[in-house]
């Protein structure tokens, strides 16, 4: 069982060299910008995803094309590899288990496992010392009226793996809403959290290697639409103290849950000095995209390093940056400014099939007047849906 999961030996390497291999669960986008930044560090890349011709499989030298729970495809692709990673949590950690004890999987199975199950991950994180929103385990009607009836509305009920982009959760603001909670509680593994009153929500990505050594970016400041995230502002809208605690409290994460690869740490941010943590990706992040052009590493160059137990960089912030998001219903837009906008930087992830509400790409804008490129973004009207 998942939940009886032992503990693995990580298996420890010195650096990864040049001309070795990075083997990627998932061809993502997030593949994608992974195996761009190794290809041009000069590694060679091998993804396994089961759409062919995927966004990493486009860049990678190699694809596997499978199922992401083929334990056979999965022990192929780490037989073939000398470092192995992953760009998403829905990976099977039984199969992930199964090659850690004889491939090099330096973030092991322990971040995975915490990260990709709600109640495991707000529980970790109090231990870590963190702030988090009121919540409770939630597998039936019963435990759902308990919990209500214990945290309060509005609250937020939420499968306890499985969703992004908000699926798999149903905001609630009073008994008339519970009608909408029967595919949430079909699950029998869900989470009520608290209602958190902030202010503005913001990220960091903090990357650890494997001797121990850790690197923080920028706080970015997230703006979400429909529960998507719409744009990232760097540097966030916030004081410089409020930004340095926020970057400790990301860098205390990455220690306690003894971080290798990069983390993505979602927060809560209040003006009065409270901040708490929303959610971990153990990986690379939407709100990260802008340190490709805005940072002296990309996060994904970064991600890369770390896995492979390169020494990490200070981060350094080249320029203020907007970055927006790129859906299926901004794609004929946002094509329509690339000969009026040079200063934009645009990227397309090719993905064969464009769909409403699917990122398709970003649009990352250094600037020297972050209100200015807002009213710009808007003044075209793409986003304005």
């Amino acid at each position: 069982m998942i939940g009886q999961l032992k503990a693995v030996q990580i298996l420890t390497k010195p650096m990864i060299q040049q001309g070795q291999t990075i083997g990627i669960i998932g061809g993502g986008q997030l593949g994608q910008m992974m195996a761009l930044d190794a290809k041009q560090t000069g590694m060679k890349v091998i993804t396994l995803d089961p759409t062919p011709h995927c966004p990493c499989g486009q860049v990678a030298d190699d694809q596997i094309v499978a199922p992401y729970a083929d334990v056979a495809a999965i022990k192929e692709l780490a037989q073939r590899s000398d470092v192995l990673t992953y760009e998403f949590e829905n990976v099977d950690l039984n199969a992930l288990r199964d090659v850690a004890d004889t491939a090099y999987v330096p973030q092991g199975t322990h971040l995975l496992y915490t990260t990709k199950n709600r109640i495991r991950e707000k529980t970790f994180l109090r231990q870590a010392g963190m702030k988090t929103a009121p919540f409770m385990a939630v597998k039936n009607r019963a435990d759902l009226s308990a919990a209500i009836k214990k945290i309060g509305y509005p609250c937020v009920l939420k499968t306890c793996e499985g969703g992004y982009d908000g699926h798999g959760q149903e905001v609630l603001h009073s008994d008339a809403d519970l009608t909408k909670c029967d595919g949430i509680l079909s699950t029998k593994d869900a989470i009520l959290e608290g209602w958190v009153h902030f202010d503005l929500e913001c990220s960091v990505m903090v990357g650890r290697n494997e001797n121990g050594q850790v690197t923080v970016f920028p706080v970015a400041e997230n703006i979400h639409h429909d529960e998507i995230l719409h744009i990232s502002i760097v540097p966030a809208r916030i004081s410089s103290a409020m930004q340095a605690k926020a970057k400790q409290m990301a860098v205390q994460i990455a220690k306690a849950i003894d971080l290798r690869g990069i983390l993505g740490v979602e927060m809560f941010v209040k003006r009065d000095g409270e901040i708490y943590i929303n959610e971990l990706a153990p990986r690379p992040h939407n709100s990260g995209h802008y340190s490709i052009e805005a940072c002296n590493f990309s996060q994904f160059a970064i991600h890369n390093r770390a896995i492979c137990n390169w020494p990490l960089p200070k981060i350094e912030l080249l320029k203020p940056v907007v970055m927006v998001n790129v859906l299926g219903q901004h794609v004929a837009g946002v094509r329509q400014q690339i000969p009026l906008k040079p200063n934009w930087h645009f990227h397309d992830y090719g993905k064969a099939e464009i769909r409403h509400n699917r990122k398709m790409g970003h649009v990352t804008i250094l600037t020297d007047d972050i209100e200015q490129t807002l009213q710009e973004i808007d003044d075209t009207g793409i986003w304005n849906d």
